[in-house]
């Protein structure tokens, strides 16, 4: 489906592109062969063929779910300049 220089102008309008007319021509011609190679693309048999994320076969590595506190709470509150009672304290905002 070749395009038209009218066509590309209306496309570049609508992706709001500024193109010369100088840049038109050519660009005209590369939009073409791009639609071209996908109509190519169209005719590929691909009957019975899986989709495929990865070219090798892969499983993910799954980890146990297990809930848990994290059990590093002396960690964390090393690094704030304010604790209260084993929790971050914040200066008050609201009055």
């Amino acid at each position: 489906m070749p395009l038209d220089k009218a066509t590309v102008a209306h496309i570049a309008k609508l992706a709001r592109i500024e193109i010369g007319d100088a840049d038109l021509e050519a660009l005209t011609g590369e939009l073409s062969g791009i639609l071209k190679w996908i109509e190519q693309l169209s005719e590929v048999d691909t009957e019975g063929v899986e989709p495929m994320t990865s070219a090798v076969q892969m499983t993910l590595r799954r980890r146990a779910d297990k809930v848990t506190d994290g059990n590093c709470r002396d960690k964390v509150l090393a690094n704030v300049p304010v604790d209260a009672d084993g929790f971050f304290a914040v200066p008050k905002v609201v009055e």
